[in-house]
């Protein structure tokens, strides 16, 4: 007699496909935080991930408007609603941390509004602007991927400390790493309960996916910007992550 298998969860799917990515992210991050001329990186990294963190609120209330209008009666989702849900708390959550990363800007002696109206490099783009067309034009649960990576790559609760010390960069100016490696494990928890919760579809299973890949690859390219010089080779030490989160 077989035993019948248990397809896996939406939640855990996706941490399994996530999984498989985890070298390359740590091998982007190392480049990003452990090669030399942090302290002359940190200033630009800061400026892209303004640049995708008060993109964030915004996604989430486009994708929440989508949410209001595929719950009507004209065609009513039953993914619709609970995602709505979800959206209308997190929006809450995450309002305002695009003025921690302004004022990280402000610790380090630069002024916030010429680092910050400069236009955004293509790679901040492309990684935010997928996720407007997925929201528009197929179903907005497409950010729930774009969220599950962003905030599964917090910062490690030591890098703080870390980068104070090998750079002589202010206390003050570290701010956003701080906080996110406090909130993201939380978050990133939430995000996947919700998934397993959610009445998906195999196509949205998939979106979800599809959508979590792209933000993987994206993100590298990203960070490929700050380093420019690819980095072989496992890094030293545990990995630090940095991802911004939604």
């Amino acid at each position: 007699m077989t035993t019948p298998r248990h397809r896996p969860t939406a939640g855990g799917a996706l941490r399994a496909r996530l999984r498989l990515t985890e070298p390359a992210v740590r091998a982007a991050t190392a480049a990003l935080w452990d090669a030399p001329g942090l302290a002359l990186r940190y200033p630009e990294y800061l400026r892209l991930m303004h640049g995708v963190v008060r993109a964030s609120v915004p996604l989430m209330e486009r994708a929440a408007a989508r949410c209001a209008r595929l719950a009507g009666p004209a065609g009513p989702d039953p993914v619709a609603k609970p995602l709505a849900r979800y959206l209308a708390g997190h929006i809450e959550e995450e309002r305002g941390h695009d003025d921690w990363l302004a004022a990280d800007l402000a610790a380090l002696g630069h002024d916030p509004r010429e680092a910050l109206g400069r236009p955004p490099p293509p790679a901040v783009a492309a990684l935010v602007g997928a996720q407007y067309y997925w929201i528009e034009h197929h179903h907005p649960v497409a950010l729930l991927g774009y969220i599950a990576v962003l905030e599964g790559n917090a910062p490690a609760p030591w890098l703080a400390d870390r980068v104070v010390r090998d750079t002589g960069v202010p206390a003050a100016a570290l701010r956003t790493v701080r906080a996110h490696a406090a909130l993201d494990t939380g978050h990133s928890d939430a995000l996947h309960a919700l998934l397993d919760a959610l009445d998906l579809t195999p196509g949205q299973v998939d979106t979800v996916t599809v959508s979590a890949l792209f933000t993987v690859d994206a993100l590298l390219r990203l960070f490929g910007t700050l380093t420019r010089t690819p980095r072989s080779g496992a890094p030293h030490g545990p990995p630090a992550t940095a991802g911004g989160t939604p």
